[in-house]
């Protein structure tokens, strides 16, 4: 069964515990599967799934992810109690647990910032305003490059 943004955005809504103050909103969210994928690409010369991500102003967005949680603008979004990690092998589990320590503690606006100062978003949103609207897809093939490289230094 392949894997959707879907299954990799509930894994992420599954690690969020409310009793000790965490949440995750919509933004942080999209950040999140954003770099599942761009790690994962990098580092296994595959991609997690195949939904694609384009170049917001706000940063990577994924439109199906997006659609499904577009009314919760920047409300906290509710945990996933119920998760069934078994459609992921042990090695997509250990990825997706090491993107939630790395990034899982900063909040969305942190994360957008932090894909503003990288290349495959700049890139994919060449000749726009940075408010302007536009939805150029970030090539994949860049993400790989990009973050392999960010390995390297």
């Amino acid at each position: 069964m392949a894997i959707t943004v879907f299954n990799v955005a509930d894994f992420f809504l599954n690690r969020v515990k409310t009793e000790l103050g965490s949440s995750i909103t919509h933004l942080k969210l999209q950040k999140l599967c954003y770099y599942a994928q761009a790690w994962y690409l990098a580092l296994e010369d595959n991609k997690l799934f195949n939904e694609r991500f384009e170049a917001w102003v706000h940063g990577p967005v994924c439109p199906d992810l997006f659609q499904k949680y577009r009314d919760h603008q920047w409300q906290s979004l509710r945990p996933v109690t119920e998760f069934e990690d078994s459609i992921f092998t042990q090695e997509q589990l250990d990825h997706l647990e090491e993107i939630w320590e790395i990034y899982g503690k900063y909040d969305g606006k942190f994360l957008e910032e932090l894909t503003h100062q990288e290349d495959p978003w700049i890139d994919a949103r060449d000749g726009y305003d940075p408010t302007e609207r536009c939805n150029n897809i970030i090539d994949v093939n860049h993400m790989k490059i990009y973050y392999r490289d960010q390995l390297e230094d």
